[in-house]
């Protein structure tokens, strides 16, 4: 056998990683030509795991020829190698101009022998063609001295087709380009998020590249779109190079798999980056509620590792993460209700996320020797603690911990999807003043309809307010799963008028209960003294799959409406009056809908009742409140502010006037992942009914 050699070059990329790009272009090569070409297109990575160009530039280039027209050229590189065996059909010799199919062994006739194998690997069975671009031969012995082809190889039983160009001391050019990543992976990504990924084009051919548009193909083409491309239209010499930006849109969870096709001037007509990309549903911003509310913090007990009042000035650093059933890591905001008990002097508390500097925001603002409580949603600090500051004089802190948003993946393996919550404006739920007060220690289920949202539902965002109480005391909500938990949701006066937002879990009403609403979501109430209660719901938290459904996002503690300054509102709101505030655009993105909120009034003249609720959109006010403050009070309550088409809401003073005050904790906006209406969507599941019953257990 005449068996020919060349050392050619030396590696400088292998075949399984990226092809290098050289900052700087290289001269195009010259004849006698001696390479091969890879181009996988949608063809599996199989036996070769990437498309390549392989010449003197970046491989030893190994070739041997032998009777029968059979060659074998082999790209030799320091761990690997990627070799082309072929051979005219049995009896034949090679006819320039012709093609051939081919087979990979057990040729018949008028088949051709083509089989790629790398490293090893190679496939059972291989079918496609080779089109001779040149043959020379030597004049004693007629083998060859010379060989130039193209070809396509179908791997086993892939449907798509690998392609390339084989030369052999040719001296026919030929047109190739490499690409940087030679694949496309977009890794995981959130179907929230459009992730943009360029690829580098050079041309490396002998000949210059001239190229096309750039276009997806494949069955997921949809899942990806081309943003940017400077290579269409251009004639591109060796060395030279240009981009293509590819970006993954994929709405659904899945693994998807394209390929990036450049047109060009090659033999195929063009060049193949296959694309692909994880899209999973991310848990960030989801919600996951405690099975009953958990108390991390009672300065009174020193349950938190704090016992005694907080003195004036004073901050105390609170520990979330890791307690109780709460995850160590991956938690962006705890959902909490915040008591005061026992202050020495007018105030405020503020919680805040740990580490920072006090905000200019207050969480629970309260008079000398007041006992109350507010919800607050409190971003975490980095190492997983709030910081609990108070103004002045000094007062106990209790904190009950309800739920908390997922600040990261880190929680789903344990915990799974969380939640999503649905805005729904004020809609009242239970009013005991149609039906008689509720006797002290009384405990009741009471439950809302949804018919057929109920399998999602799985908590309620509730306003729930104690009225004209006979005594001080306090009302517990939560699920009813399990005995009452030691915790509070409305810490109230006797004779007054409290609200306070929560989080409530829920389950599922049995069969033959509710009235015969079974599987409406159901919840528990409990108030240690006689009083009128009235519920109004302000938001669902659904199972992670509605439609529509909205994800959190906190931030430290920001004041957008302070009246007594001009800030938000010009001035106090007199009676029956109405203010606008539009919402900073530095918050907002275009899939916001609501603000959390903390909003207070402050020294109102005369018992009033204070309403928020979108603004621009022609429907009236709601008959329900967010606070029911008296005379000179400065009450506080946590408050969804759902923003109008204007990113704005108003909000509304009954009696007298008052001064109010806002600040944001956070924002809720639609997620991509379910996303399916307008921005502003109106379309809330329907509440069929409500109502409640003395507790059977």
């Amino acid at each position: 056998m005449n068996r020919i050699r060349a050392l050619l070059g030396v590696f400088v990329a292998g075949v399984c990683a990226t092809t290098a790009i050289p900052g700087v272009a290289l001269a195009a090569p010259t004849a006698p030509y001696t390479v091969l070409t890879v181009d996988l297109g949608l063809h599996h990575p199989a036996p070769v795991s990437g498309s390549g160009v392989y010449d003197n530039s970046n491989a030893t280039m190994d070739a041997a020829a032998s009777g029968g027209d059979w060659l074998r050229i082999t790209a030799l590189l320091p761990d690997q190698y990627v070799r082309v065996d072929t051979a005219a059909p049995a009896g034949q010799t090679w006819t320039v101009g012709q093609t051939y199919q081919t087979v990979r062994a057990g040729r018949g006739a008028g088949e051709a022998l083509f089989d790629m194998s790398a490293s090893g690997k190679s496939c059972a069975s291989g079918s496609g063609s080779i089109t001779v671009r040149e043959v020379a031969r030597d004049a004693d012995t007629g083998l060859m001295t010379a060989f130039g082809a193209s070809y396509e190889f179908r791997c086993d039983r892939d449907v798509e087709v690998m392609t390339g160009e084989i030369r052999w001391n040719s001296s026919v050019d030929y047109v190739a380009a490499v690409a940087d990543p030679g694949r496309l992976s977009f890794g995981s990504v959130d179907v929230a998020e459009q992730r943009s990924r360029t690829v580098r084009v050079r041309a490396v051919g002998s000949a210059p590249s001239t190229f096309g548009a750039a276009g997806l193909v494949g069955a997921d083409a949809a899942k990806f779109a081309v943003t940017g491309d400077t290579c269409a239209g251009r004639t591109l010499a060796s060395g030279a190079e240009c981009t293509v930006t590819v970006v993954s849109k994929a709405t659904s969870p899945g693994h998807f798999a394209a390929a990036l096709r450049v047109p060009d001037n090659s033999t195929p007509g063009h060049r193949s980056v296959p694309v692909e990309v994880s899209a999973i549903r991310s848990v960030v911003g989801t919600y996951y509620p405690m099975t009953t509310p958990t108390r991390i913090l009672d300065t009174r007990t020193g349950n938190g590792g704090v016992k005694g009042k907080i003195g004036a000035g004073r901050k105390i650093d609170l520990q979330v993460a890791g307690r109780d059933g709460l995850p160590g890591t991956g938690i962006g905001a705890a959902v909490l209700n915040v008591t005061v008990s026992g202050p020495t002097a007018n105030s405020f508390v503020t919680v805040y996320p740990g580490g920072e500097a006090v905000p200019t925001a207050s969480t629970i603002n309260f008079a000398k020797g007041w006992l109350g409580s507010n919800h607050a949603t409190v971003k975490l600090g980095a190492d997983g603690k709030v910081s609990v500051y108070n103004r002045n004089g000094e007062t106990d802190v209790v904190i009950d911990v309800v739920g908390f948003y997922a600040g990261d993946e880190s929680v789903a393996p344990e915990r799974g999807m969380g939640a999503q919550v649905q805005w729904y404006e004020p809609y009242r739920v239970m009013d005991t003043r149609t039906r008689g007060l509720i006797s002290a220690g009384g405990e009741f289920n009471a439950w809302i309809d949804f018919t057929r949202y109920n399998p999602k539902v799985r908590g309620l965002i509730l306003n729930v307010t104690a009225v004209n109480p006979q005594q001080a005391g306090f009302l517990t909500v939560w699920s009813g799963e399990g005995p009452r938990p030691n915790t509070s949701t409305v810490n109230y006066g006797a004779g007054k008028v409290v609200p306070n937002l929560t989080y409530v879990k829920t389950m599922s009403c049995p069969s033959g209960s509710c009235n015969g609403a079974t599987g409406a979501a159901r919840y528990r109430l409990y108030t240690s003294a006689t009083t009128h209660i009235v519920v109004d719901l302000v938001g669902v938290v659904d199972d992670g799959t509605e439609v529509d459904g909205m994800r959190f996002t906190p931030m430290s503690p920001t004041r957008i409406v302070d009246s007594r300054t001009g800030q938000g509102l010009p001035a106090a709101l007199g009676p029956n009056a109405t203010g606008k505030v539009t919402a900073p655009s530095a918050m907002l993105t275009d899939a916001t809908q609501v603000l959390a909120m903390n909003v207070t009034a402050v020294a109102p003249t005369a018992n009033t009742v204070v309403t928020v609720w979108p603004a621009d959109t022609g429907r009236p006010k709601p008959t329900a409140s967010n606070l029911n403050p008296a005379p000179g009070q400065v009450v506080s309550n946590g408050v969804l502010g759902v923003l109008g088409p204007q990113d704005a809401f108003h909000v509304s003073n009954l009696s007298g006037s008052t001064h109010l005050v806002a600040d944001v904790v956070g924002t809720f906006q639609v997620y991509a992942g379910t996303a399916a209406g307008t921005r502003r969507s109106t379309a809330k599941p329907t509440v069929a009914g409500s109502g409640w019953a003395p507790s059977t257990r």
